[in-house]
């Protein structure tokens, strides 16, 4: 692992990438402390605690866009939204790509058709992020959560949505600068930089929170818990968090980098006297091929059965209906809270939902199928066209049926240790859940840039290599 590291430094156009890319999430992480002016941070910092300790809709809406946008709605500061509305536009066009004829056809014209589609998610994100920061801001009005001189101010209001929309639309700079100068995955990268940066605080409530804060060498090291702290958690209970933690990591790299290869022979050709051709190879199929998107498309659903239920509930009292109409909604509204088992059902029903949703978008066995055939490839045993389209389908449905069923249990283990452990929800959502999962990904999808970087100029990569990490040797020629 060291050598791999030095031998990053010693090439100057890799180290060049990566001193980049850090440099650019250095930025990003100094804006994300920069706040929109007007807003009490304190009395809104207090707002969003009490929302996530109650399970409130907000809170969990909270930790979600926190989560999957690389944002704070709980801090309200120029990069509150996060790449959160990029990602929705991208993900529109990708969907209206598929189901709208002239947008897909755009798609296939090449280079210059995908910058075209760009130019128009860039427009689309300046529109949701105009849209989001007016909702956001009009909620924390409401809430009393805005200084009253301010908020009854109109250039204050335009001066907070733009301020936002700008931050989202300079992350979204951010990102295509890492993806055209740095290394890795741009977006992305923003998106594990916000999900780490909750690292310490996770650990630390973990340890003031447990019998481990009575240890003499962290005291030496922590000092005294802080006055919150209870000492709830038992040993077994950190045993516990520690396996689903080193569970997780596990069963997250397993799944990310798990195929299903189906071999594919090239057809024989001959050409004069040399016969070309016959090779074998293998078609990988990822067996999470939706990668996070399904659970990100369940959490985003499930935050409004709740607020529904619960709106009506207190309208009903409110309104003198009938008693068995506000039962029935605040029954219902305490059903779909965050840890109850309709809700942790329909959770789970809603990812599976997604999940071959979001394959049946992303993967299509027809045109596959034609490609190997114009590509003089065949799936032995199979006759080309139809017939290896409709295996290939069939292969997908269930490799996604188990990718589904990993994307459920990490989905759910973080609402099991907030109900079962009483664990703290921003806590529990880094250790085991969908933000682990991401960390994960981002992170094998980096090292695999860096290994083919140093393997492309003859260095060993981090999985090492029969030079031992030294280098390329040079060697003399004879003449």
């Amino acid at each position: 692992m060291l050598a791999a590291l030095m031998n990053i430094f010693r090439i100057s156009d890799l180290r060049n990438k990566v001193l980049f890319t850090l440099g650019m999430l250095i930025v990003y992480r100094v804006g994300f402390w920069i706040p929109v002016p007007g807003i009490s941070q304190q009395a809104l910092f207090d707002f969003m605690q009490q929302q996530t300790q109650s399970g409130g809709a907000m809170g969990r809406m909270a930790v979600f866009i926190s989560t999957f946008s690389g944002g704070s709605l709980g801090q309200s500061t120029i990069f509150g939204l996060g790449i959160m509305p990029y990602i929705s536009a991208s993900i529109i066009f990708q969907l209206m790509g598929s189901a709208y004829p002239p947008l897909k056809k755009l798609q296939n014209e090449g280079p210059s058709g995908r910058q075209k589609i760009q130019e128009w998610t860039r427009y689309a994100t300046i529109g949701l992020c105009l849209v989001q920061s007016f909702a956001w801001l009009s909620y924390i009005t409401q809430q009393g959560l805005v200084y009253s001189n301010w908020a009854q101010n109109p250039v204050w209001w335009v001066m907070a949505i733009v301020a936002m929309t700008a931050g989202t639309t300079f992350l979204m700079w951010l990102g295509e600068q890492i993806d055209k100068y740095g290394i890795g995955n741009g977006v992305s990268l923003l998106i594990t930089a916000g999900i780490l940066a909750r690292m310490p605080s996770a650990f630390l409530w973990v340890v003031n929170n447990s019998p481990i804060s009575e240890l003499a060498p962290v005291k030496m090291l922590l000092g005294a818990p802080p006055a919150g702290s209870d000492g709830g958690l038992t040993w077994m209970q950190v045993i516990l968090l520690i396996g689903a933690f080193v569970g997780v990591v596990a069963g997250a790299v397993l799944i990310t980098v798990a195929q299903r290869r189906i071999p594919v022979q090239q057809a024989r050709h001959t050409r004069g006297r040399r016969v070309v051709g016959g090779q074998r190879s293998y078609l990988p199929l990822r067996v999470n091929h939706g990668g996070v998107m399904p659970i990100i498309f369940a959490s985003s659903l499930m935050i409004f059965p709740a607020v529904i239920f619960q709106y009506l509930a207190e309208h009903a009292t409110a309104a003198s209906l009938p008693q068995w109409w506000a039962d029935t909604t605040r029954f219902l509204g305490d059903s779909f809270q965050m840890g109850a088992f309709p809700y942790i059902l329909m959770y789970i029903v809603m990812v599976y939902f997604f999940s071959y949703f979001w394959t049946t978008v992303q993967f299509n066995p027809e045109d596959m199928s034609k490609q190997l055939r114009d590509s003089g490839a065949f799936i032995p045993g199979l006759r080309p066209g139809p017939r290896t389209a409709e295996y290939l389908e069939s292969v997908m449905e269930r490799i996604t049926y188990v990718g589904a069923g990993f994307l459920a249990v990490i989905a759910v283990i973080p609402m099991v240790l907030n109900a079962s452990l009483g664990i703290n929800f921003l806590v529990a959502s880094f250790l085991g859940g969908t933000g682990l999962l991401i960390v994960v990904s981002v992170g094998l999808d980096f090292i695999q840039r860096i290994e083919a970087n140093l393997l492309m100029r003859n260095y060993a990569g981090f999985l090492g290599g029969p030079d031992g990490g030294k280098g390329p040797k040079i060697r003399g020629t004879r003449y």
